[in-house]
């Protein structure tokens, strides 16, 4: 019914672009005007645009205008030209939409269109990538279309400094990775001055590999952490005793990833730690050994569900993570809840110590602060629904410039993955001896050096493309459509580099020697452009580019990807997986239904099937992986949902503390509260019950106020407990002017400011500890049916709320109990020069409870915009003024 039903009225994709083409029609109506235009008249045109939006203009109605001319720009500047796809493509990005564009269509040059027109506000547009290489690439190669129209672009990468990156976002257009868009945003909320702040808001972004960062990254969450007060040794002896145990003492669901112990496996992991002296009374279960049964379930986790060359690789002492999508190596993500450390002791490499986490977001969430969102893929289809969901983003497919004209070949199966490997084997040679160029796709890393190694048997000159090979990844795919070339790669995913058939002219001039002259440069740059152009041609009559999948991926999109890169702009191609029951797809998820029918077609060794009733069969069962891995990401979010309200609460009063030099309102809103507090707690029932005796012991043990509450009841203005209350209020007032007597006004604004942050951020890093100890245990309400996420939402915020009391109760007990001590000046001083100047700030957790903290003057006042006097040359606020 759906199918005739989507013949009679057309599909809503269909719809959407019948609804964009007639604006794509007004940008070319536009385009003989602006040919017209000298660079001049045409780079003007910015200065125009932004007047007519102060003026009232929308966006909207300067879009044909300002498309045609970053297409007049670009065919000048870059001498490239936006297909009339590519308008429709930038139509779509500007709606806030994601637009599918087959590999090889132009996408980062489809972005250009609405990143210059979102960016003419003045309140920047960001592009987000997968790598550090195509961000910098792309805000060099765009940079010089937008800088020809007069707007300003920045690169954020790894390893810059805080002015760069400031410089960067204060740009009209940013490009970055999504990883470090994400980790900045997470530094501005840990700042201590506004002058350490980077980022400006959060305006408009396109997601490139949209479906890679917002899908497949999302399951693991940004977190910048500190070390924790946890002993390593202990990951290394759990681990050797983990791995004295037998198969029969746990259970493995790979269905789910996940591991536990048997009944017998307990009593067995028990015994090897009460042997080993590390459980020296009660069982792992009891709660004063919760590190020992946490060591342990990780190192189990260590051993059975994560596997070396596959989930991560060993390299220079360390244990590096491999994105299971991209097959890169992640250097400095580390997994979490001490996994990380049961991996280092299984590899033997040095135990790191445990982290606590400071701060976190999930990119969900990060990239749902944007007031505009949009992003773009080649495969972004099959999560369609996820992405509408979770993000609000409707998916809408462009066609392609020209005709897709690449044979996707069916499926073909073996019983098992020897077989398999031989006919892949088989199947490149006879290819490579035609002198057609071949990709061909594995899942990890040693699949790839499996076949690698039969190739090399076979005399077969090959390029290895994984997470151990990285940095030639953009050389390496530049050419892969070469004539006669074979490329072996770990997933393709978010790779950025086109591959063109005969080869990238632009990649191998780039190599050209440093040391040629201009004239010989020119000359070879030519050689090369001719030769490539000649072996286009012959490559196109050898059928273009051949893609060999070694396995079905669980995503049907991270197959589509694969194959997405043969068949580019009209080129042709062909792609074919090749499977096994022994591939993890058809073992795990399968199913013994599939298995036992094609027994019963009488599958035998050596032999392959090819139907299209297996792909559908396979496909389906991609479906079933999909629907279940959105389920967990759903389910994920809903979680940090509920943490995000509170991160948004928490992070938005922080920033209202940073951004103002005085929060004395605050602190004196504190103050009322507290003096609320204290009523509460000593002034309850009749004015003969109120406990003054206690509340006077209080004031001094607590706040260092030395005051009797009993003589306020001479006073005519006590009457009533919240009369006493006003009192309270007055006497912490008066308690905190005679302190700002001696320091100054200035001195203690500064003081009061420094204090609220730190305080603030102490106890925000021990409320996300809770958090994290509560995720864990929610689950258990279940079995007392319970729904978890319902628990977890009443208990997070009490546990809120007993934060933000702890931080108000704390920075009131801090600040009447430091002690304001004026010395003697150690250098003659000007009568401007007698305030009190600099000072040590000590909060001193870990102080007894009788201390108090010391607050003095130790040198003269040094103005906040007057050189620093220890010699840096930054003025006073931007050095060791900072926190003052």
């Amino acid at each position: 019914m759906l199918n005739i039903l989507t013949k009679l009225f057309g599909s809503r994709n269909d719809r959407l672009l019948k609804e964009l083409w007639p604006i794509a029609k007004q940008v070319s109506a536009l385009e003989a005007d602006v040919q017209d235009l000298s660079d001049e008249e045409l780079a003007a045109k910015t200065v125009e645009f932004r007047q007519r939006l102060s003026d009232g203009a929308t966006t909207d109605e300067l879009l044909p205008e300002a498309f045609a001319v970053v297409r007049e720009a670009s065919h000048r500047v870059l001498g490239m030209r936006h297909f009339d796809a590519q308008i429709i493509g930038g139509i779509i990005l500007h709606q806030g939409k994601i637009a599918e564009m087959k590999t090889g269509e132009g996408k980062t040059l489809t972005a250009t269109l609405a990143v210059y027109l979102n960016a003419l506000s003045g309140k920047g547009s960001h592009v987000v990538t997968v790598n550090d290489y195509l961000a910098s690439r792309d805000a060099e190669q765009m940079g010089k279309l937008y800088g020809f129209l007069g707007l300003s672009t920045g690169v954020i990468v790894h390893g810059i400094t805080n002015d760069e990156r400031r410089d960067a976002y204060a740009s009209d257009i940013t490009y970055g990775t999504n990883n470090e868009f994400g980790f900045d945003y997470l530094r501005d909320n840990m700042a201590f001055s506004s002058d350490e702040l980077v980022q400006r808001g959060h305006h408009f972004a396109i997601v490139d590999e949209v479906d890679s960062i917002l899908i497949d990254e999302s399951r693991t969450p940004l977190i910048i952490s500190g070390p924790a007060e946890q002993a390593t040794e202990l990951y290394v002896q759990a681990d050797g005793l983990i791995k004295q145990l037998a198969e029969s003492d746990y259970e493995k669901d790979e269905k789910d990833r996940a591991v536990s112990y048997t009944e017998t496996g307990n009593d067995n992991v028990e015994k090897l730690f009460r042997d080993a002296g590390l459980l020296t009374n009660g069982s792992l279960y009891d709660p004063e050994n919760v590190n020992l049964m946490h060591a342990a379930t990780q190192a189990l986790r260590a051993n059975t569900l994560f596997a070396r060359e596959s989930d991560y690789i060993v390299r220079n002492d360390e244990v590096i993570i491999i994105d299971e999508f991209t097959g890169r190596m992640m250097p400095g993500r580390r997994y979490s809840d001490g996994l990380h450390q049961a991996l280092e002791a299984k590899e033997g490499v040095t135990v790191q110590p445990e982290n606590q986490t400071l701060a976190s977001i999930t990119f969900q969430n990060f990239f749902r602060m944007y007031d505009k969102l949009a992003g773009m893929t080649g495969t972004a289809d099959t999560e369609a629904e996820e992405f509408q969901k979770i993000y609000k983003l409707e998916v809408v497919i462009v066609p392609t410039n020209r005709d897709m004209i690449r044979n996707d070949v069916a499926d073909v199966i073996y019983r098992d993955a020897a077989d398999k490997f031989e006919a892949i084997v088989s199947d490149i040679e006879v290819v490579h001896q035609e002198g057609a160029p071949l990709l061909v796709g594995t899942t990890s890393i040693d699949k790839s050096e499996l076949l690698s190694e039969m190739l090399k048997k076979k005399g077969i000159k090959h390029e290895v493309l994984n997470a151990k090979h990285h940095e030639r990844e953009a050389e390496i795919v530049s050419q892969a459509g070469r004539k006669g070339a074979v490329t072996i790669a770990t997933n393709m995913a978010g790779r950025g580099t086109d591959i063109m058939l005969g080869g990238n002219p632009d990649m191998l001039i780039a190599q050209l020697p440093a040391k040629l002259s201009e004239a010989d440069r020119e000359a070879k740059a030519e050689e090369i452009r001719t030769a490539c152009a000649a072996e286009h041609i012959e490559v196109v009559e050898l059928g273009g580019l051949h893609i060999l999948g070694t396995e079905r991926h669980e995503s049907r999109r991270i197959d589509n990807q694969l194959r997405g890169r043969s068949g580019r702009q009209g080129d042709p191609g062909t792609t074919r997986f090749y499977l096994s029951l022994e591939d993890d797809l058809m073992r795990i998820f399968g199913g013994e239904k599939m298995q036992s029918m094609l027994t019963k077609m009488g599958f035998e060794k050596g032999e392959a099937i090819e139907h299209p009733w297996v792909t559908k069969a396979i496909e389906n069962s991609q479906k079933k992986v999909e629907g279940r891995n959105f389920d967990v990401r759903k389910n994920l979010l809903e979680y940090d949902d509920v943490m995000n309200q509170q991160r948004d609460v928490t992070y938005s009063q922080r920033r209202e503390l940073l951004q103002v030099d005085d929060v004395h309102d605050v602190i004196e809103d504190m103050q009322a509260d507290y003096a609320g507090r204290l009523e509460d707690e000593f002034l309850d029932g009749h004015i003969e019950e109120w406990r003054l005796d206690e509340l006077q012991e209080a004031l001094k043990e607590r706040l260092s106020v030395e005051s009797d509450p009993k003589s306020w009841l001479e006073s005519d203005e006590v009457e009533t407990a919240g009369d006493m209350t006003i009192k309270l209020a007055e006497c912490l007032k008066a308690h905190m002017a005679a302190k700002e007597e001696i320091t100054g006004a200035e001195q203690m604004r500064g003081f009061e400011k420094y204090l609220v942050l730190q305080i603030l951020d102490h106890h925000w890093k021990e409320h996300l500890l809770a958090m994290d100890h509560l995720r864990q245990s929610v689950g258990l309400r279940g079995y007392a049916q319970k729904q978890p996420i319902q628990e977890y939402k009443r208990e997070s915020f009490e546990l809120f709320e007993g934060m933000l009391d702890k931080v108000r109760e704390e920075t009131m007990t801090a600040l009447h109990r430091v002690q304001v001590e004026q010395e003697a000046p150690i250098v003659e001083q000007t009568a401007e020069q007698q305030d009190v100047g600099p000072v040590n700030y000590s909060h001193g957790d870990d102080a007894p409870e009788e201390e108090s903290h010391t607050y003095k003057r130790e040198h003269p006042k040094v103005g906040r915009n007057e050189p620093c006097p220890c010699g840096s040359g930054k003025k006073y606020k931007q050095c060791h003024g900072k926190h003052a």
